[in-house]
């Protein structure tokens, strides 16, 4: 039976301190005074109000500071008791802008040498060279890659696993939810989900998340891959 999957936005970081007004120039950015903040929030609320028949055997988490920095401050408590956590090129965010771009895999793991780093993408973080085509901002792109990394998730064996991720990835790409900084979301796939003829990987939210599960995102939903454009830019998602 594949895992659900409880999927979080990283915390505020330096680039979407106003998200009215985002700076897409700062590279890899970290978090923001506030998104530490925000992740002691949302510790607390993960191991108070997580359904206990939740049984959280992995963390994913994109090889993005902000993300890195988000998981390894609220998933301590699962660290510590063995759950491993791996990060995967599969889940960065979306535009190739700097505030989008990662920063070398020798530099992250010894910056946080409890992730395991050792299946990411060589690739990474190269968005723009035609090795890294598939991650590229363009629809195909980046339906094609959520499709792949929920290939990958739906063949684990765990109960429940956690990816840590970024909103326009998981708006546009993998659920058309909106994402709040440091706001989660629950889903299952969807049975028959995968088969051949069945029209891809789909998943299936929790009533508990319909407003995220800390209560600060949009309930309305958009299609998978709307404001993507089909041709490849640079400009980073809203």
């Amino acid at each position: 039976m594949p895992p659900t999957l409880i999927l979080i936005r990283h915390a505020q970081a330096l680039h979407n301190v106003d998200n009215k007004s985002p700076i897409p120039y700062i590279h890899d950015p970290d978090l923001s005074e506030l998104g530490y903040e925000q992740c002691t929030e949302l510790r607390q609320n993960l191991q108070t109000k997580l359904p206990s028949e939740l049984e959280i055997g992995l963390i994913v988490v994109s090889p993005m500071r902000r993300t890195l920095q988000t998981a390894l401050r609220s998933l301590d408590w699962l660290v510590e008791k063995g759950v491993p956590i791996q990060a995967h090129a599969g889940w960065q965010e979306t535009s190739a802008k700097p505030c989008d771009t990662g920063s070398p895999i020798a530099a992250l793991a010894a910056e946080f040498p409890s992730v395991d780093f050792s299946t990411v993408d060589p690739v990474y973080p190269d968005k723009t060279s035609p090795a890294g085509a598939k991650y590229r901002y363009t629809r195909d792109a980046i339906v094609g890659r959520a499709q792949s990394a929920l290939a990958d998730l739906h063949g684990q064996d765990e109960r429940a696993v956690i990816v840590v991720s970024h909103s326009g990835f998981l708006r546009q790409g993998v659920t058309g939810c909106w994402f709040f900084n440091a706001d989660y979301r629950i889903f299952d796939f969807e049975e028959g989900s995968g088969r051949a003829g069945e029209g891809g990987y789909r998943l299936r939210q929790w009533d508990l998340t319909r407003s995220g599960g800390m209560g600060w995102s949009w309930d309305h939903q958009i299609e998978i891959g709307e404001g993507v454009p089909e041709e490849d830019v640079v400009e980073p998602p809203v």
